[in-house]
């Protein structure tokens, strides 16, 4: 009964999406104003129901932040643009937490894997700066962010507060846009306030990108030459996950342990005395490697590095560890 309702709501979603993107230009050139207007009263309440359902359907929001500021004025058009925003990312959350995560799970790879590695080890933190940084689009980040693991309120305070920049920007391009095609007599008066807007926009973003150029690399990546340090140091495992042929054929670092990486699920029980403890993995490349790191984070490991090179890196250094004795698995 429980995939049966998720499957209807995946099929609905879905349907829903499509139909979004049959019509997009239809709705972007909707008289939106007019149509809001004529609700009266109940105009504002209309103008964020519609937001909501924007988001939820991949339509731009961007283009009604504007509409925005234009149909009711920087102070209350950013109120009901940001709050459009937040409630329509918190559905959109809830729908990816609950239609998709468990089928996600099993396949995260790329972008989506380095996000939620990130929301895992930053939490509130990696969130705000995804969003003032254009990673991600801003309708796929709220599904994408479903799919980790942050708390639902951490997730819809943090993105709230750090959307409210990009909103009043957008929402005040949207009054001053209405005001200069109107001949308003406050165009003259707060261009150079538009313009001090998007100054702090900037900086804003620009402190963002440099957050990020600082943690490319991630923390948890070892060079090789810190990986014959630690060895020297002992108390290390060093989990070699290349396959049994490439293992004893190709070379190994000496105490190695050889499990290869499918046989992991299988074989993790042969490490389970390291969860508290430092384990170093280790592939012909990097990229394995961090697929296996990601694993063995859900088996409760605590203290995981990664080869930064792999094994080529190691080989191209010519770096020799001595008095430790390699180990190959055994199912």
């Amino acid at each position: 009964m429980k995939l049966t309702l998720k499957l209807l709501g995946l099929g609905l979603l879905g349907t829903a999406m499509v139909w979004a993107g049959t019509q997009r230009s239809e709705l972007v050139a909707f008289d939106l104003e007019t149509w809001v207007a004529s609700f009266g009263w109940a105009g504002p309440l209309v103008f964020v129901l519609v937001y909501v359902l924007a988001t939820i359907l991949f339509l731009p929001g961007s283009l009604l932040t504007l509409a925005g500021g234009a149909l009711f004025g920087l102070e209350l058009g950013t109120l009901f643009n940001l709050a459009g925003a937040t409630i329509g990312a918190g559905i959109s959350f809830l729908l990816a937490r609950g239609l998709l995560a468990e089928w996600v799970e099993s396949k995260t790879k790329g972008k989506l894997a380095q996000l939620k590695e990130g929301v895992e080890k930053e939490d509130w933190q990696f969130v705000a700066f995804v969003r003032m940084v254009p990673l991600f689009p801003f309708n796929l980040l709220n599904y994408a962010l479903g799919l980790t693991r942050i708390g639902f309120w951490r997730y819809l305070v943090t993105s709230s507060i750090t959307m409210l920049p990009g909103a009043l920007v957008y929402t005040y391009i949207g009054f001053l846009g209405k005001q200069a095609v109107s001949g308003g007599d406050g165009w003259a008066e707060t261009s150079p306030k538009a313009l001090l807007a998007l100054g702090a926009f900037a900086v804003v973003a620009y402190l963002s990108k440099l957050y990020f150029s600082r943690k490319k690399s991630p923390t948890f990546m070892i060079s090789v030459e810190q990986l014959h340090r630690r060895l020297v140091k002992g108390e290390l495992l060093l989990l070699d996950l290349r396959d049994a042929e490439d293992f004893q054929t190709k070379g190994n670092i000496t105490g190695a342990k050889n499990i290869p990486l499918p046989m992991l699920p299988d074989l993790v029980g042969q490490i389970a005395d390291w969860k508290e403890k430092p384990v170093t993995l280790i592939c012909t490349t990097a990229i394995r490697s961090q697929k296996a790191r990601l694993f063995l984070l859900e088996k409760g490991f605590k203290d995981l590095s990664v080869v930064d090179g792999g094994m080529k890196a190691w080989n191209a250094t010519g770096i020799a560890t001595e008095g430790r004795s390699s180990e190959s698995a055994e199912g």
